[in-house]
């Protein structure tokens, strides 16, 4: 017969220590030592301006201030006692009134708007941000390669921390390109 054999108690899970974790502030500060070789660096690589507006058509830009001003004419659209229920409208999130007698869905005039296709922003300029750039969410440096600098704008992902966040916003500045949810502070900014 084979004799069973126990783990080494140094492995037991009872005997582990949980790893330590160094606090964030000493994740997001750079090593000292490469403190001196960035001033060297940036005055031989040639860095390029990063546009505070996208360069848009003529048509694109009338559109863009259009939108504007729509978007100052939309009305609030409140759900259906949102005023009554806390539940309700917390939130703020829009959803149909389909109730045969509600008012709301009949369009009584006392009662909020409803929803409707009229509302909607010009098509060539929905989902661009006011100053005309379209945002790219970006989690590598590999994904900010194909960006067009006076276009599109990188939007760092929520998922990035710190540390690759700031090396992606030094490469998106070498490349021309504007991030819209940037931590560091620039000259531009």
């Amino acid at each position: 017969m084979a004799e069973e054999t126990t783990p080494p108690a140094a492995e037991s899970p009872e005997t582990k220590r949980p790893a330590r974790r160094r606090p964030r502030s000493a994740e997001a500060a750079p090593p000292a030592k490469e403190a001196p070789a960035a001033p060297a660096a940036k005055a031989t690589e040639p860095t390029t301006k990063t546009p505070k507006r996208a360069s848009l058509s003529d048509e694109s830009t009338r559109l863009l201030l259009a939108r504007r001003t729509l978007d100052q004419r939309r009305p609030i659209f409140g759900r259906q006692a949102a005023n009554r229920y806390w539940r309700i409208g917390r939130d703020g999130a829009w959803r149909r009134p389909r109730g045969l007698q509600s008012k709301q869905r009949r369009h009584y005039g006392y009662r909020p708007k409803i929803v409707r296709v009229g509302y909607r922003s010009p098509a060539r300029v929905r989902g661009l941000v006011p100053s005309g750039f379209r945002p790219i969410v970006v989690r590598t440096s590999k994904d900010l390669e194909g960006l067009d600098g006076q276009r599109d704008a990188a939007v760092i992902g929520r998922t990035v921390g710190t540390r690759r966040r700031l090396v992606l916003e030094e490469e998106a500045r070498k490349l021309g390109i504007r991030v819209l949810n940037p931590i560091a502070k620039g000259e531009e900014a």
